[in-house]
């Protein structure tokens, strides 16, 4: 099956040249001008797969509303499973997902037309052929829907099928989902553990205007210990704003989402409650990031509303970088809005040097525009969700676009989620030392940080820290 040819901007995917015997599969990425080259492990090693069984069924993520779990059986009798999440806090590049518009079934975000999709449509395209790798299958799930968006079968019912392949490959090469989805020459390691522990914007009903703001244990010596250290630190906070007179209510990610509205405030407070539990505010201890998604405050007139204050782009940067210096912030995402390319560029070099620069909605998990953004000097890091793009190739894709520009990734839920633990491998596998799963709270969350938890008992070995870029 040819793989049709991605070429925006100069870039260039070959498919996979060869199975080599470990069981790893390298395909090719470069530019017409002879520059980036880099092998990237898609395959399993092994041919002729064929698909027996596909199954969709409609289930409620986190928030009570609807999502998928998808199913498929290989006709070697291996399988997976998967939960598809889904995001509150959307760039407006995003594949799409299919809901049902029905309102007379949940508000109309029914997914039953999705369901019917992955069990229609797909499942004929599945059964119809022997599949080399989940690079060949997804390739084709994307030329079967054939929209820019996966809009007409639903990114939902996409995503789904991909990651249960993937699981099912994974499952008949006998390694681990991490292992499985580990890159040719890139080396599997446990990620730093990103809390949000303080929820506002599209997440909390408060009058936050930033969404997340984060504690990272970059000091922590160990998986486990970094684990340790977010949940002491979401305790020490509870009691500081429960004896402050705050809310210790809880926002979509598990975060609490006390009445504050200035993100200084809230800072004052991380430091507070992190040095409570013991720990070094700063880089040899938990540091702090931020994702204030800056869509969600930017008004028609190109100002961001933070608070009782309208800043222009600049004034916004200025504000940032007095966050820098004052309290130990080292990473921002999504600090200015996905169409501000301008403000971006000078964020960038205003800070770039000093802190880690995350775009979310602005990159929305495609190489392409990763490409695009790397050569106008826009951010540094990119966020990386697996449902944003539509399949675990063109997720792995846009990582290895960052790894060979240098920038680094941070692997990441949705506010709508399930147990599913797929980003949890996915994260160690593909080396990139972050991931971001919400606070160390809520089933759904916390089956994240578990699975890490499990990965590292089982792989001493495994290191454990940020990558370098």
């Amino acid at each position: 099956m040819a793989l049709p040819a991605v070429d925006p901007a100069g870039a260039v995917f070959t498919r996979p040249i060869r199975h080599l015997a470990n069981g790893s599969c390298p395909w090719m990425i470069g530019r017409r001008d002879g520059g980036w080259l880099l092998s990237a492990c898609l395959a399993v090693g092994m041919t002729g797969v064929r698909v027996r069984d596909v199954s969709a069924l409609e289930i409620l993520d986190s928030r009570g509303r609807p999502t998928l779990q998808v199913a498929v059986t290989f006709s070697d009798g291996t399988s997976g499973l998967a939960g598809v999440p889904s995001g509150a806090s959307t760039g407006s590049g995003e594949a799409v997902e299919r809901r049902d518009g029905d309102p007379g079934r949940y508000g109309g975000l029914g997914v039953l037309a999705a369901a019917e999709s992955v069990q229609g449509e797909i499942a004929d395209l599945l059964r119809s052929a022997d599949w080399e790798d989940l690079e060949q299958l997804d390739d084709a799930l994307i030329s079967l829907d054939g929209t820019p968006g996966k809009s007409r079968l639903g990114a939902n019912a996409i995503t789904g099928v991909s990651m249960a392949c993937a699981r099912a490959f994974a499952a008949g090469s006998g390694r681990p989902l991490w292992d499985w989805l580990t890159p040719h020459a890139v080396t599997a390691r446990l990620p730093v553990p990103h809390f949000n522990v303080i929820n506002g914007g599209a997440h909390a009903p408060n009058l936050l205007d930033f969404q997340e703001f984060m504690i990272a244990p970059l000091g922590a010596p160990s998986l486990p210990e970094a684990v340790r250290a977010g949940a002491e630190v979401y305790a020490a906070l509870r009691r500081l704003l429960a004896d402050s007179g705050h809310s210790t209510g809880l926002g979509d990610e598990g975060g609490f989402a006390p009445e504050v509205s200035e993100p200084e405030e809230v800072l004052r407070l991380l430091v507070v409650a992190i040095e409570a539990a013991g720990y070094v505010a700063g880089p040899d201890g938990v540091a702090i990031a931020l994702d204030p998604a800056a869509n969600g405050f930017r008004e028609d007139s190109g100002r961001y509303r933070v608070g009782d204050q309208k800043l222009t782009s600049d004034e916004l940067i200025e504000r940032y970088a007095g966050m820098v210096a004052r309290f130990p912030v080292w990473s921002i995402e999504d600090g200015l809005a996905e169409d501000d390319w301008a403000g971006w560029q000078r964020l960038t070099e205003r800070l770039g040097p000093a802190v880690q620069l995350v775009g979310d909605d602005i990159f929305v998990t495609n190489p392409v525009t990763i490409t695009d953004a790397v050569a106008e000097g826009i951010g540094n890091a990119a966020l990386i969700k697996v449902n944003q793009i539509g399949t675990v190739s063109e997720t792995l894709r846009a990582m290895t676009v960052c790894r060979i520009a240098g920038y680094a990734q941070m692997i990441s839920h949705r506010s709508g989620e399930t147990t599913d633990t797929f980003i949890a491998d996915l994260a160690v596998g593909t080396g990139c030392g972050q991931i971001k799963t919400g606070a160390p709270a809520r089933g759904e969350r916390v089956a994240k940080y578990n699975r890490l938890a499990e990965i590292a008992a089982a792989t001493p070995s495994l290191p454990y820290g940020l990558a370098k870029t």
